[in-house]
């Protein structure tokens, strides 16, 4: 069973958010690293590039296949994990301390669209 952590924001295309303030770290979570397989390279916006609910932001490949990443939010990237660039394996080891953007949350009312660990869990479970 892939991990779940609570106090977490999960989308139905498998990110997670993780909120500080008015920051939120977007990443894949640990059941979409586990389908993907061995991740090989992860395509990742600018910073200052302003990202939409819902739009596609990236992409990740892995052996098997590629997935785009869709932002669970609305927001402005403010940095992304450059050490993805040269080692994407991280997002195998531990999808979830390996966010892969930080973004400022322009509306955080969408986080209220998300679901919870519990019903993330539920979810992968179907």
């Amino acid at each position: 069973m892939a991990k779940v952590i609570d106090g977490l924001y999960y989308s139905e295309s498998h990110e997670f958010v993780k909120v500080d303030g008015t920051t939120g770290y977007i990443g894949i979570t640990d059941y979409a690293q586990q389908q993907l397989g061995n991740v090989v390279y992860v395509d990742m916006p600018e910073v200052d590039d302003v990202l939409e609910a819902g739009e596609e932001f990236g992409a990740v490949e892995s052996v098997k296949a590629a997935s785009d990443l869709i932002s669970p939010v609305s927001g402005t990237v403010l940095e992304v994990n450059e050490a993805l660039e040269d080692h994407p394996e991280l997002l195998n080891q531990d999808a979830f301390a390996n966010w892969i953007i930080k973004v400022t949350l322009s509306d955080p009312s969408e986080l209220d669209k998300l679901m919870s660990a519990s019903d993330y869990q539920k979810y992968c479970e179907k």
